[in-house]
């Protein structure tokens, strides 16, 4: 459904928005079908986190 969106953990995904100029960390839990927004910044900001981790 979503062609820019990235698995990279195993509750991570990363979502590229604003026409590829930012990024949307979301972490999943799946059995309670909840999201948790995990970091919104630039292609320079999320370089510099772990994403594993945040």
């Amino acid at each position: 459904m979503y062609a820019h969106a990235s698995i990279v953990a195993k509750d991570r995904v990363v979502f590229n928005i604003g026409g590829n100029r930012y990024r949307l960390v979301i972490r999943f839990d799946y059995p309670r079908r909840i999201g948790f927004v995990r970091f919104v910044g630039t292609h320079a900001e999320y370089d510099r986190i772990d994403v594993a981790q945040v």
